[in-house]
């Protein structure tokens, strides 16, 4: 299943990192979240320009994408400064698992059931 020679596994992110804040030019300590789409602004032009083309009769006017070909997202990953509070955000590798702060696999564990 998926792309030959890409093991199929689950990515697991720690709550927190210690990495470069881009205000302060120094790595501390950084919190860990997972990106969301904000809120779609009914005033961007695009929108506007929809709207108004959908507008009395003649059903659908613009093409809506049903042949989807991607089966997994790329993980945004939004890191906050615990110092200066500064948000910036980094992308991950696609990935259909993803998890966020879950438990560490320990090495040579025994399997139990």
């Amino acid at each position: 299943s998926g792309i030959p020679g890409i093991a199929v596994r689950m990515v697991n992110i720690p709550k927190t990192r210690r990495t470069l804040c881009p205000r302060q030019g120094k790595h501390t300590m950084h919190k860990v979240a997972q990106a969301k789409k904000g809120k779609e602004s009914v005033f961007a032009m695009g929108k506007r320009r929809y709207d108004r083309k959908q507008r009395g009769f003649g059903g659908q006017t613009k093409p809506i994408f049903h042949k989807k070909a991607k089966t997994t997202k790329k993980i945004q990953l939004r890191l906050e400064c615990t110092e200066c509070k500064c948000k910036h955000q980094v992308v991950v590798k696609r990935c259909k698992h993803f998890e966020l702060g879950g438990e560490k696999k320990k090495k040579n564990a025994a399997i139990s059931f």
